[in-house]
């Protein structure tokens, strides 16, 4: 039992590769259901396996009820036998009793070898979803282990097997069995057949890890990759810009003879690579975008949303080189700047640009004044469509001249811009802005199925359908599933609809702070200080005393039986504490009043009775209080406190 369970259990735990505490777990449950297999046991009864993995044993207890005859023995036990587990039991309790079969090693050997592979699969595919998952986004290496017509198999770390489906292959390349490759993990899902690690070599973001391995610059963020654009196995772009000044962003790319960029052609089966540097000036960047071509000219129309259209004018003989194999160049630059680019020739652009200037009434005035040009350039047309060819004086003569028609088209659209923004943001704030805080789905005033047409169509408050109507009466129709009669209803709700109106706060009451008034502080002589000093000592005769102080006694509590004068505010007991700290100071001088600190402590019970400079403290036991006497200065009578 012992070498047939601990084989079992170490060939699993090796193989797999797995914690030491999922395999446990998974052996137990795979026991526990051996066991109810192997006895017929109810899924109701409570079952629990016992694991010693040094000696290799495993034991089973089941619970059972003890009843003093066993009619069935799954579930019942006798009153003797179950007292050896439980001393305290008694008949009719419910006690866990070693339940482990004859033979159980071998079962739970088996068991253990069939039960947990579902358990191990399952703990296999959690830790290599944890670990792929992870990996989304960077290039990983694996070897091939299979290729079809549709896709193929990669084998990974872990085990694993990534899929590379035949769209994120390079077309131009070809696998075969136990290739090393290495490819950019884009998604890691959990689907019915298993962890799906769909892998590319195809994928845009591929060629920006590449140059993040190959380039140090682009790893450590002095250069910038803008962006990239990319038809796999034949050609790419890849706009970069400087993150510090006196960088070369598309030297560091290339690096020196080109040996950086020429690692990763070789990597991607030769696919050509033009690296260019981005430039915040959309004409600027379109131009450098066209290269290997050269540009004469660019001109940008920004239309609305999306709709961005670059007109870009090239020599005659930079045509075909500008919108590249198959309108390739002329793609991969769109791409690459999220412009859609019209390329045209010279002359082509300068037949435009002289229809323009006869057609465009709004041209009148500049037609007039290019009338002498526009006879030349009809003629250098003319020339062109003979098949005669032209000199490169008169190319640029026809670039100069679409230069200036189309620069004059640029500011002209640009004040129509300018004018419907201007429009816009005046319509925008005659709009109560409480209007744009409204979501057109939370309105009960407006059926559901119109609030869902208007959102498809970009309108998300309120605020944004009155601006829209405001803007276009008849925008509304022109989206699918809005009718007159629905038109009208939307109509009807912004002309109707009335804001709550807004409760201004009331102003707060303000304080008047009285104006500060200068205080001018009292001038304070020598009198006034006597008379200070004099209200806040009490006036107490002292008799001088030549001898040395004897050390007074400190009074926990004294109880004055008698008050002092009205005139004395203070109290005996405060009088006491203030004449303690002082000192008779010169013995000398009989005028100057002499302060005296003094205390005399008397418990209950005991007559105390200390003389000093004046003052005499005496217990009364009949009174059950401290009597304190003063001593005349020129006799020997005493009078009463």
């Amino acid at each position: 039992m012992k070498s047939e369970f601990a084989l079992a259990f170490n060939e699993v735990l090796e193989e797999k590769g797995l914690p030491r505490e999922t395999i446990m777990g998974a052996i137990e449950a795979a026991m526990v259901s051996a066991y109810r297999k192997s006895v017929g046991a109810s899924t109701a009864q409570d079952v629990r396996v016992e694991i010693d993995l040094e000696k290799g044993s495993v034991k089973v207890f089941a619970e059972k009820e003890v009843t003093d005859d066993i009619f069935d023995p799954r579930t019942e036990v006798l009153l003797e036998e179950a007292r050896k587990v439980d001393p305290n039991c008694e008949l009719g309790d419910l006690v866990m009793v070693d339940s482990t079969p004859e033979n159980f090693g071998r079962i739970a050997a088996q068991t253990a070898r069939q039960g947990i592979q579902q358990k191990i699969r399952d703990a296999e595919k959690a830790s290599q979803f944890e670990f792929f998952g992870k990996q989304v986004g960077e290039i990983i290496s694996g070897i091939v282990q299979a290729v079809n017509s549709r896709q193929a198999t990669i084998g990974l770390d872990l085990k694993a097997e990534g899929t590379m489906l035949r769209k994120d292959m390079i077309p131009s390349e070809r696998f075969r069995v136990h290739d090393r490759i290495r490819a950019y993990v884009y998604e890691v899902k959990d689907s019915p057949k298993g962890l799906q690690i769909l892998l590319s070599r195809a994928h845009r973001n591929f060629l920006r890890r590449l140059l993040e391995n190959e380039v140090p610059e682009i790893y450590h963020g002095i250069v910038e990759i803008r962006s990239i654009a990319r038809e796999p196995g034949q050609r790419a772009k890849v706009a970069v810009s400087a993150t510090q000044m006196g960088i070369d962003p598309v030297g560091a790319c290339v690096g020196q003879r080109g040996v950086r960029i020429q690692a990763i052609v070789r990597e991607l089966h030769d696919e050509k690579i033009d690296v260019i540097e981005w430039s915040p000036d959309a004409a600027v960047y379109i131009s450098k975008a066209i290269s290997p071509a050269r540009v004469s000219g660019v001109y940008l129309n920004h239309g609305a949303g999306d709709n961005k259209t670059a007109t870009v004018v090239v020599p005659e003989d930079q045509l075909s080189l500008a919108i590249g194999r198959e309108g390739q160049n002329a793609r991969l630059a769109a791409k690459l700047t999220g412009w859609r680019i019209d390329i045209m020739s010279v002359t082509e652009a300068a037949g435009h640009a002289l229809v323009k200037l006869r057609e465009d009434s709004s041209l009148a005035e500049m037609a007039a004044n290019e009338a002498e040009n526009m006879a030349r350039v009809q003629t250098l047309l003319g020339m062109k469509e003979e098949g005669r060819a032209l000199s490169l004086d008169d190319s640029a003569t026809l670039a100069r001249f679409v230069d200036r028609v189309e620069k004059r088209g640029e500011a002209d659209r640009k004040a129509i811009e300018d004018a419907e923004a201007a429009r816009v943001k005046a319509v925008r704030e005659s709009i109560d802005a409480r209007a744009f805080e409204m979501p057109l789905v939370d309105m009960p005033e407006l059926r559901e199925h119109l609030a869902v047409i208007l959102q498809e169509n970009g309108l998300e408050s309120f605020g944004d359908l009155i601006l829209t109507t405001k803007l276009d009466p008849d925008a509304l129709l022109a989206y699918n599933g809005i009718g007159p009669k629905a038109h009208e209803e939307l109509q009807v709700l912004i002309d109707e609809y009335e804001f709550p109106a807004i409760q201004e706060p009331e102003p707060e009451a303000v304080e008047e702070t009285p104006e500060p008034v200068e205080e001018t502080a009292p001038t304070i002589g020598p009198e006034a200080v006597v008379e200070t000093v004099a209200e806040e000592l009490p006036a107490v005769e002292v008799e001088p005393v030549m001898a040395e102080p004897e050390p007074v006694a400190v009074l926990e509590e004294a109880v004055v039986e008698e008050e002092p004068e009205p005139v004395e505010e203070k109290s005996f007991e405060e009088l006491f504490r203030m004449e303690s700290v002082r000192r008779a100071s010169d013995t000398r001088e009989q005028d100057e009043e002499e302060e005296q600190a003094f205390s005399a402590g008397a418990r209950k019970g005991k007559k105390a009775a200390k003389k000093k400079k004046g003052y005499t403290v005496e217990y009364d036991p009949d009174k059950d209080t401290d009597i304190v006497r003063r001593h005349g200065r020129d006799d020997d009578s005493w009078d009463e406190w």
